[in-house]
């Protein structure tokens, strides 16, 4: 009897990370019916909502798709790891050997499974060094932009072979060469991670010098959004063969019944989206900027908002329970007609709302390309990891967003005034411009391209065709 062809995928932490791999694997199970996933699932010290979202999956995915939790890894060495980005490489780092016990015991001691290779995230990438010590091939599942891992390769090449800290650019006016970015790119976006050389630089660097590693880089893009950071990527020979084959996004959300109802009520793209993620929040004076703006600006809107964190916590924020005690007085009464503010949304099922006409985001690249999918311009107002960058390449590079604060961190924010926002708004929502109007019909054209990019022919299909191919061959070997 032939064995069965297994593929291990270790995703990363958190939603925006399982979400995506799972609708990879979905995809994959689809078109190599002699194909399985299991995702192993490491536990993490902090809240995630990841086992409420795979305990939903059980019941409605296919039996070649499946899930496998590990108990919780030894907590972290290092007590006081305030930052959310330093825990979780540790944590998935202290996993090792619990991955390779449960890849042994599970796949490799069966007859009838063959294993054809072990798929990791950016923040799973030491699992890649699990796969070699078992004589299995590894790829990268790449979460964001074909242009941001160019910027990782970027930073670690200055270091390792001109022994240059990307950080020393920090608080410069600097405009770094990055070959993935079409114009050059200011050290002043450069992610927090990549600035900090006295704590988290060498996070940044370690992931680069392990994807190197890999056999192959699975991306969430297409080559239609990012021809030149693909083909920058393609021409160097440091780095392992490329499959963009996105956009991989969740399209399967439930609508929220009271939100669609009002939607329902709102003219066609008249609504403005303000969504920042899961651990998007700002501090109550910034929170009142935005609420002036909103009502300033006469836009009907939709805003999603978050509990403003705690100094120190890290994890998912809450949703606001009583968002009238930090919002400016009588706001909430003033704008009751034209606006709706709420806790979290299923944010793919507003987006493709006809109602919707514009998305203030935090560019998560999983929000980028929800937006790309359904049409919708965006303001750009980045706040942690790599989204600096991500605003940086919507609005100059690719010129198809508003931008509102690109250089804006929440590790340590600067005000937004309510000005710069009713700007964007106004630019986004309601003025007849050049630029206005250049944006609309750029997102018209990619929502196109990004849904053909998936059809048997586009170039994500073919992508896909050739990793799947990759598989099978690995099988035989």
């Amino acid at each position: 009897m032939e064995s069965s062809k297994q593929l291990v995928f270790i995703p990363g932490p958190g939603m925006g990370h399982l979400v995506a791999a799972v609708e990879i694997g979905k995809l994959l199970i689809s078109r190599a019916h002699c194909l399985s996933i299991t995702f192993i699932i490491i536990d993490l010290p902090i809240e995630t909502r990841v086992h409420t979202y795979t305990k939903d999956l059980d019941d409605s995915t296919p039996p070649r798709l499946r899930f496998l939790h590990l108990s919780p890894p030894p907590q972290p060495q290092s007590k006081n790891l305030s930052n959310q980005e330093a825990l979780l490489f540790e944590t998935f780092n202290n996993s090792k050997q619990l991955v390779r016990d449960a890849i042994i015991q599970n796949f490799m001691t069966s007859s009838t499974t063959r294993l054809v290779g072990v798929t990791v995230d950016m923040f799973s990438d030491k699992m890649i060094q699990v796969a070699t010590e078992l004589g299995l091939p590894s790829y990268v599942f790449f979460t964001s932009s074909a242009a941001f891992l160019g910027l990782l390769f970027y930073a670690q090449t200055l270091k390792d072979e001109h022994n240059r800290d990307i950080s020393d650019f920090k608080d410069s006016d600097t405009l770094l060469p990055v070959s993935t970015y079409v114009h050059p790119l200011p050290a002043k976006v450069l992610p927090t991670a990549m600035l900090d050389k006295i704590g988290r630089l060498h996070l940044p660097l370690s992931t680069a010098r392990m994807i190197r590693q890999a056999k192959g880089i699975i991306i969430n893009t297409f080559v239609e959004l990012e021809l030149h950071s693909i083909e920058s990527l393609a021409n160097d020979n440091g780095v392992p063969s490329l499959y963009p084959i996105g956009p991989i996004i969740n399209l399967n959300q439930e609508p929220d019944e009271s939100i669609n109802s009002w939607l329902d009520e709102q003219q066609d793209s008249s609504v403005l989206f303000l969504c920042f993620g899961s651990y998007g929040s700002f501090d109550e004076e910034q929170l009142k900027k935005i609420a002036i703006a909103l009502d300033h600006s006469g836009c009907c809107f939709l805003w999603s908002l978050r509990q403003p964190q705690v100094k120190g916590e890290i994890g998912a924020s809450d949703d606001l329970a009583h968002p009238e005690q930090v919002l400016p007085d009588g706001f909430l009464t003033r704008t009751m007609h034209r606006g709706k503010v709420i806790g979290w949304v299923p944010q793919a099922a507003v987006l493709s709302h006809k109602s919707i006409g514009g998305f203030i985001t935090h560019c998560g690249w999983n929000s980028i390309l929800e937006s790309l999918w359904f049409g919708v311009p965006m303001a750009t107002w980045p706040m942690y990891a790599e989204q600096q960058v991500n605003a940086f390449e919507l609005v100059v590079d690719l010129e198809m967003a508003v931008d509102i604060k690109m250089e804006y961190r929440s590790e340590s924010p600067v005000l937004v005034t309510a000005e710069e926002i009713e700007s964007a708004i106004r630019r986004l929502m309601f003025d007849s411009t050049e630029e206005k109007n250049g944006i609309r019909e750029k997102m018209e054209e990619l929502k196109d391209k990004s849904r053909r990019a998936l059809l048997e022919g586009g170039s994500s299909y073919c992508f896909l065709e050739s990793l799947i191919k990759e598989f099978k061959d690995q099988s035989s070997n």
